[in-house]
């Protein structure tokens, strides 16, 4: 499938990277595409990370920071309080569930 992309001067040229991909300014196809799920999951991965789930990609070490992880959780939250009524179905279900979970997680890595 051919995407259609904007350039810089604002026209629209059509993208050669496969689906799921966007070029990054040099024209390579390495950028996943910006979709909503991808947005949570990327709050989702911060949340975990800073419960110290995740090691440090550069380290492996593992260094929990509760403020960081509540301030994800709490953005999480806001976007599932501005975004109520404009989601479709897979979308609101996958933040509500992603929500429960970092919730949970975060009192059981509090509670340690």
């Amino acid at each position: 499938m051919v995407e259609q992309t904007t350039a810089k001067n604002g026209q629209t040229e059509d993208c050669h990277c496969e689906e799921g991909k966007v070029p990054d300014r040099h024209g390579k196809c390495v950028m996943p595409e910006v979709t909503f799920p991808a947005f949570i999951m990327s709050l989702n991965t911060s949340v975990l990370y800073h419960l110290g789930e995740i090691g440090d990609p550069a380290t492996g070490r593992r260094e929990p920071d509760f403020d960081l992880a509540r301030h994800a959780i709490d953005t999480l939250v806001l976007l599932e309080q501005k975004t109520r009524g404009n989601l479709d179905k897979d979308e609101e279900e996958l933040l509500k569930n992603i929500i429960y979970d970092v919730k949970l997680r975060f009192v059981t890595a509090v509670k340690r």
